[in-house]
């Protein structure tokens, strides 16, 4: 990091303009940093403790809010073997900046057109349904050229796939078509992130089921490709669950899915989220700050605005419970978050002043605020999140320069 990136530095004179077109505003109220290296390293890591099985990064949303160019760059440089996408436009972006690496759509699709477009892009489609499988059947014979799907399978979640039990049965129906390929079979996990005994079981018995259907094609003679029914939480809690391939999203970003599998493998957290002081405010004792007077001042108070607010994906259910970190001392935010501001108590931090940046997530002067300290106090999940920082925020790489999108 630059000496002008240092959080609580003033920037320098401003940059020529950058690929983003800002011109040298990219730090001008608020930002957020993603670091390339912390997600390779990652990859990298989760890629050794898989062993023999293949990593795939999941790169859905942006990337977890990190973008996903860079995300995708980063983790296949680390060692992933394939990428996961939610959506169909999700892997075209992929497809149309360069990637050439296998791209599971996990989301459904059951559209002509959608289905086309994935045979082109060479996409691979997740399917539930038999009409799936020969609706790409008869687009890829239209083509001359096959096409390799996925199926997935219904063990526990009760939302996309098809019923395990009706599985050997799809598979074998698949197997009957020429023009298209099973790459995979696959399911997810409903409470893997749970410790050990509290999910009543339903981890085990989810991977019973998905044994079942593979026992079931082995004596068939079926080949359901690659096999794999672990997300984070299952690849970092049970090697049994690994099976050919591990579906890893938020462990990649550089946090555990739950608190008791954090010491599993050593992970860096890949995004910092910084803001800019735009004013200092000294208000005597007794004073209603921000809307609806949620908080007053006990004392005289040096109030300090900061330029982010619930628009760019600070949750409000926040309000009065976020810090902020400034030269690694934590500052308390006070008042309701508002659109595009929010309010820190700065009366015990003289040093904070007009330009200086603080870190609301990330880490800085041996102190860390993490998402799950966010989603612990308003009540969601870190996948929330990280998914929750809007566009209008510059991403911004270890460089100082934006980072891919």
């Amino acid at each position: 990091m630059t000496q002008a990136t240092k959080p609580g530095r003033l920037p320098g004179s401003p940059s020529p303009a950058t690929a983003d077109g800002l011109g040298g505003l990219e730090r001008q109220r608020a930002w957020v940093e993603v670091d390339a290296a912390a997600i390779e390293a990652n990859a990298r890591a989760l890629h050794r403790h898989l062993r023999t099985s293949e990593l795939m990064a999941v790169v859905k949303a942006d990337g977890y809010g990190h973008g996903a160019l860079t995300v995708a760059r980063a983790a296949l440089a680390g060692g992933a073997a394939s990428l996961g996408v939610a959506t169909l436009a999700e892997g075209i972006e992929l497809r149309r900046s360069g990637i050439e690496a296998p791209v599971l759509v996990l989301g459904g699709l059951s559209h002509e057109q959608d289905l086309r477009s994935c045979l082109h892009w060479r996409l691979m489609p997740t399917i539930s349904r038999l009409q799936e499988a020969l609706l790409c059947q008869s687009l890829a014979s239209g083509q001359g050229r096959p096409m390799a799907l996925q199926l997935k399978l219904d063990t526990g979640m009760a939302r996309l796939g098809v019923d395990w039990e009706q599985g050997p049965r799809l598979v074998a129906a698949i197997a009957e078509l020429d023009a298209v390929r099973l790459a995979g079979v696959y399911s997810h996990l409903a409470s893997a992130d749970l410790p050990p005994g509290e999910d009543g079981g339903l981890t085990r018995k989810q991977q019973q089921r998905f044994e079942a259907v593979l026992a079931s094609l082995r004596q068939q003679g079926l080949d359901p490709g690659c096999r794999h029914l672990a997300n984070s939480a299952g690849a970092l809690s049970n090697p049994g669950l690994h099976y050919d391939l591990a579906r890893v999203g938020l462990a990649l970003y550089g946090h555990p899915p739950a608190a008791h599998l954090g010491g599993v493998v050593a992970l860096e957290p890949a995004m910092a989220l910084r803001a800019r002081v735009t004013l200092i405010r000294e208000l005597a004792a007794g004073v209603g700050v921000s809307y609806g007077h949620r908080f007053r001042t006990q004392r005289p108070s040096r109030l300090a605005v900061l330029a982010i607010g619930y628009a760019d994906g600070v949750p409000r259910a926040l309000s009065n419970q976020l810090e902020v970190l400034f030269r690694g001392q934590r500052l308390p935010q006070v008042g309701a978050i508002t659109m595009d501001q929010l309010i820190v108590d700065a009366t015990d931090c003289p040093a904070l002043e007009v330009g200086a940046v603080v870190t609301l997530l990330g880490g800085e002067g041996g102190e860390e605020i993490t998402p799950q300290e966010w989603s612990n106090r308003c009540g969601t999940i870190p996948w929330e999140i990280l998914c929750g920082f809007k566009h209008r925020l510059p991403r911004l790489g270890g460089s100082g320069g934006p980072a891919a999108r």
